[in-house]
């Protein structure tokens, strides 16, 4: 496990936050690593300080290897996310959509 630095922190669902905001590891390394300055992450992120930016993509540097698996396991867990949200469809919604249509239909 990585230990917690002052400017990261994992809240009680395993997301690594930044200082005591809402704002992602991800969100900070995701632009560091598309090249972005600290000062830009903080403009796009005002919530941050730009010594939690700093120290978020020092702690990211001194532990690469961990931070990128744990990026892909939050991706795996966003795409299983999207597929659960593709539930097959409702015969209920179904006919009540078909009925609207016929009904409209009718109108015109």
């Amino acid at each position: 496990m990585i230990p917690c630095k002052a400017y990261v922190h994992q809240d009680q669902f395993g997301v690594w936050r930044v200082g005591r905001t809402r704002v992602s590891l991800d969100s900070v390394v995701i632009a560091f690593e598309q090249g972005h300055s600290a000062e830009t992450i903080q403009q796009q992120y005002p919530a941050l300080s730009l010594e939690e930016v700093y120290g978020t993509v020092a702690f990211y540097l001194a532990n690469q290897e961990e931070i990128r698996e744990y990026l892909r396991n939050q991706d795996a867990l966003w795409e299983e996310a999207k597929l659960r949200s593709r539930t097959p469809p409702n015969p209920v919604m179904d006919r009540l959509r078909a009925q609207r249509q016929n009904a409209d239909s009718v109108r015109s």
